[in-house]
């Protein structure tokens, strides 16, 4: 049998320098009273110039804070203007994120693709780092969005929600259940081409979208076969299956038959794919050893789409949950 509802099947330039100090006078040249006192003037005149240089922003070199020329320059001193008229100083024009109420990032969210929403906010670790720390223009259970997260405690909104436009991927072998979102199908196309090319054999695919009512059809069969409490370890509940949003792919080995699914993970197609899905947008979801997060057994043929960069962000930052990668609290159970 499959798991997560699987059908069973084969499976600073320099600022005006500080003056140095006066070299030692030679014991004839003492100064008279007057001498002390222009001497006393032009120190205290050097000191408010040092001020004002301070005080100014050169126009035209960012090399030259000043508005002197270096000694021995030829260039003639550059205008300098106010600091209330000037630009901030550059840790203040160092690129920040964008947040919501960026028009950029409001515009992309209103009609852009999900690449265009991650690009508004400032790349992907921008992104991530957005809806971590609570985002509110970022939805995480829109279920239109390559960021959906589904689990016991998200279900889709609607809860039958069915995806528009499903595909089925070309040139890769299949068991059932074979549509996917275009971009979704389209990139597992190229990871089961690459896998071939890289020598890992053929993968196929056994499962991917599934309606509301095919998910309750499934989950009553495992539950009449295992009991409720083994059943929610390895089929979700309708509404609560990422098969349900088109992004997830149970991919089998096919050598040269596609074996069961529970066979998987011992292949060369599934190390493969742990080691390299990423490149292609995929991830393994539910991974070994994070079922107190996930709520399910260890699936290694169980993928799902986030798109390159994000994918590449939880490869690149060692995650192993999509409830970990994105902040949010692990989702062992059922709220029930």
């Amino acid at each position: 049998m499959s798991r997560n509802g699987c059908h069973d099947a084969a499976r600073q330039g320099d600022n005006d320098r500080v003056a140095e100090p006066d070299a030692p006078q030679p014991r004839h040249a003492r100064l008279t009273l007057t001498q002390r006192g222009v001497r006393v003037a032009i120190a205290l005149g050097a000191a408010a110039l040092a001020v004002g240089v301070a005080a100014t922003i050169t126009v035209g070199s960012a090399a030259r804070p000043t508005a002197d020329a270096p000694a021995g320059s030829s260039e003639p001193p550059t205008a300098a203007i106010p600091v209330a008229t000037a630009l901030p100083a550059p840790s203040q024009t160092a690129h920040v994120p964008a947040s919501c109420d960026d028009p950029g990032v409001a515009a992309a969210l209103a009609g852009g693709s999900d690449a265009e929403v991650i690009a508004a906010f400032g790349g992907v670790q921008a992104f991530r780092t957005a809806v971590v720390t609570g985002a509110p223009c970022v939805s995480l259970a829109d279920p239109a969005r390559v960021w959906v997260v589904v689990d016991k405690q998200r279900p889709l909104a609607p809860i039958d929600f069915a995806p528009g436009g499903l595909v089925a991927p070309e040139g890769v072998q299949r068991v059932e259940d074979v549509l996917l979102r275009p971009d979704a199908a389209a990139a597992l196309a190229e990871l089961v081409a690459a896998a071939a090319s890289d020598g890992a054999g053929t993968i196929g695919l056994n499962s991917a979208y599934r309606s509301y009512a095919s998910q309750q059809s499934t989950y009553r069969g495992y539950v009449r076969q295992l009991g409720r409490e083994a059943a929610d370890r390895q089929s979700a509940r309708p509404g609560y299956s990422e098969h349900q949003t088109g992004l997830a792919a149970d991919v089998t080995a096919c050598d040269p038959a596609c074996v069961a699914l529970e066979a998987f993970g011992g292949t060369a197609q599934a190390q493969w794919v742990a080691t390299n899905g990423w490149r292609f947008g995929y991830i393994v979801r539910y991974d070994e050893g994070r079922t107190a997060v996930t709520g399910y057994d260890a699936e290694p043929w169980h993928l799902r789409y986030l798109g390159t960069e994000l994918a590449a962000a939880y490869h690149d930052g060692d995650f192993h949950t999509l409830e970990e990668f994105f902040g949010l609290p692990a989702a062992p159970d059922y709220a029930e």
